[in-house]
């Protein structure tokens, strides 16, 4: 989990810019992703390459079928889904500390929040691109299952060659599991992106107010309208 650390710090930080459903986000993003990911994932798929089995004595012939049924490794592929989801919140966090410590562009919060709203929002934009992108590249890499066979017929193997793959069904049950995980949070993400749209930016300080009403004139009791008086023959 060390590795880890660094990134979930800067994943906590943006909950400071980030409405509820944001922060819903973050909250499956550092348990149901990187936690798993952390703690599950690395014994799933430890044993990927060495457990692949090839009914041949053929040299360079089992490395060859890997490559061809797994084109990158599941464990890689999602800790590069994670690095890259969590990229444009880091980079927004850079962002917003570099501008707060400008010279006189702190401001007020509110004057902070409007400048810094249209950069949250491109962020939030491109968290949902990458999330969709990933989700493709994963059914289209791997689709929804691991099958336990794998036929090769890949050069120099010299014919016809099963490879097995180590505990398909666990790796089925991890995949299903991450794929549903990544469909919630595209979710969350374009409800945070249609939250954002639908409030604007921050109203800014006094340009709402009502204005104030007349006081009493200077000097005097306020003008009211004078009493008619009797009439003198």
């Amino acid at each position: 989990m060390g590795e880890w650390g660094f990134l979930s710090s800067l994943l906590d930080a943006v909950q400071e810019h980030s409405p509820m459903v944001g922060r819903f986000w973050l909250v499956v993003m550092l348990l149901f992703r990187i936690l798993v990911l952390a703690t599950v994932g690395s014994d799933v798929f430890e044993d990927e390459q060495e457990e692949f089995v090839c009914n041949t004595q053929q040299p360079g012939c089992k490395p060859v079928c890997y490559d061809a049924a797994f084109p990158i490794s599941h464990y890689r592929f999602l800790v590069f889904h994670v690095v890259v989801l969590s990229a444009p919140a880091a980079l927004f966090v850079i962002f917003a500390v570099h501008q707060a410590a400008k010279p006189g562009r702190g401001g007020a919060p509110g004057q902070r929040a409007r400048r810094l709203q249209p950069f949250y929002v491109g962020s939030v934009v491109a968290r949902i691109a990458a999330e969709l992108g990933f989700l493709l590249g994963q059914a289209l890499l791997y689709g929804f299952r691991v099958q336990p066979l794998f036929v090769c017929r890949r050069r120099p193997c010299p014919h016809r060659v099963d490879c097995f793959v180590s505990r398909p069904t666990e790796k089925t049950v991890f995949i299903h599991f991450y794929f549903v995980v990544g469909l919630v949070s595209a979710l969350l993400s374009l409800a945070e992106l249609a939250h954002l749209l639908r409030k604007g930016p921050p109203a800014r300080p006094g340009c709402c107010r009502r204005p104030q009403e007349r006081g009493p004139a200077p000097g005097g009791a306020a003008e009211g309208p004078h009493p008619r008086g009797d009439l003198t023959v």
